[in-house]
């Protein structure tokens, strides 16, 4: 059985799901479906073409499924999508996609999403990203399953961050960041691989190894070109998936750089 406060506005059209609670005060558009069990605390607004999935938590003054920061947008009607079971904290802003993004922003399922954190029109979250307190992705951003982003970390437009990858708080992450990726300082370099991460998603030993040894390879410059670096790596570690999964990711379109170790020079 559904609990709705009596302050709590629902506007017709809006689609609830079984079992939902929305606290005092909140807001729900028309065009709002939410999934059975998602629990809104108080004070959250909800408009758009949006859904949030099944089991999600909602904490006040967040603002889901709001048009677009985008000069570009002219009202076309795209979506915001929110998985089951992901917790949006107080003060965090999910904007709808555009046409020049494919129509739809996307967050995936189990996912963390803490205080004052902002996801922008057209960015696509995999599932269990954890993005903490004032992170900041902007447009078109793509981030892969279990990555992490640390406090006050700030995303610049259409940068891809890998599977697992663990980026440093207050980093600016201006490229893209290869699975397995740990990225840290003000211009985000890459310092090494999240193997606690690994180790915690139950790799085994010969995976870790494998990832270990060969992200250095594939940015020593002095070994020539990019692409011969990765075809090398990929003959090298043929069979083990992590190194094929960074493989994958850097052999796919992108319009950034890679995020690269920080040079001796």
């Amino acid at each position: 059985m559904s609990v709705i406060h009596a302050t709590a506005i629902i506007e017709d059209g809006a689609v609830i799901g079984a079992d939902v609670e929305i606290g005092p005060y909140c807001c729900i558009g028309p065009n709002v479906v939410l999934g059975d069990g998602v629990v809104l605390k108080s004070h959250v607004v909800i408009d758009g073409r949006t859904s949030i999935g099944s089991g999600a938590q909602i904490f006040p003054f967040a603002s889901i499924g709001q048009v677009p920061q985008d000069l570009k947008y002219a009202g076309e009607p795209a979506r915001l999508e929110v998985g089951a079971n992901t917790i949006i904290r107080e003060y965090v802003t999910m904007h709808i996609g555009t046409e020049g993004g494919g129509m739809l922003t996307k967050v995936g399922d189990n996912c963390l999403i803490m205080g004052s954190a902002h996801v922008a029109h057209d960015c696509i979250l995999g599932n269990h990203v954890i993005l903490a307190q004032g992170a900041l992705l902007g447009g078109h951003v793509n981030i892969d399953d279990y990555a992490i982003l640390g406090g006050g970390v700030a995303v610049h437009q259409f940068v891809r961050i890998g599977a697992h990858a663990m980026i440093g708080g207050m980093s600016a992450v201006e490229r893209d960041v290869i699975p397995y990726g740990s990225v840290t300082g003000e211009r985000a370099v890459l310092a090494g691989i999240n193997l606690v991460g690994m180790k915690r998603r139950g790799y085994d030993r010969e995976n870790i190894h494998a990832v270990r040894n060969a992200w250095p390879k594939l940015f020593d410059g002095e070994a020539g070109t990019l692409q011969e670096r990765v075809d090398q790596v990929s003959g090298e570690y043929d069979g083990l998936d992590a190194v094929a999964e960074i493989i994958d990711f850097m052999r796919a379109d992108t319009s950034r750089a890679f995020c690269q170790p920080k040079s001796e020079s």
